[in-house]
């Protein structure tokens, strides 16, 4: 699948001109602006990791509505789609091999789902090459529009 950018600013709509699209593809792996987006695109990258980024990234470019690092009031989660009630956990493998965080993980959950929120948990290892990402970003696009099938939105 060939990966084609569009002109535009993931987070205002606004067009890229060229220095800013190459800057910004190559430290937020999407399109954003230099007016006032970029430096949001700082603030918000500075608690992600590259992984979750490539997949927030991937997940706008389909017309999510995602956002990063959302707070819920316990916790931040790595990417939520709060119009469907999904939050996306992307892990490293501490969270396989440390009974701690494997718990901790669980009672993590276990909140979001008390709220409604369905979570998913992906292990950084699948979002290393460009393919992974837009197949991982293609399957949650699935998930969301079936999540919210009831409403006849389509984000993809």
């Amino acid at each position: 699948m060939a990966i084609f950018y569009n002109n535009r600013c993931i987070m205002c709509g606004e067009y890229t001109n060229q220095a800013e699209r190459e800057y910004s593809l190559n430290m937020f792996y999407a399109p954003i602006c230099n007016r006032g987006c970029q430096n949001k695109a700082r603030t918000l990258t500075e608690k992600s990791t590259p992984q979750a980024i490539r997949l927030y990234s991937a997940l706008i470019r389909r017309g999510v509505p995602a956002e990063l690092e959302k707070f819920d009031g316990h916790k931040h989660i790595d990417i939520a789609i709060p119009e469907v009630k999904i939050n996306i956990e992307v892990d490293g493998q501490h969270h396989n091999y440390n009974a701690k965080q494997a718990f901790t993980d669980i009672l993590r959950t276990t909140h979001s789902f008390n709220k409604g929120y369905y979570t998913i948990r992906i292990p950084n290892s699948i979002l290393e090459n460009i393919q992974d990402i837009e197949d991982t970003a293609d399957a949650i696009t699935h998930i969301a529009n079936q999540a919210d099938y009831n409403n006849r939105k389509s984000y993809y």
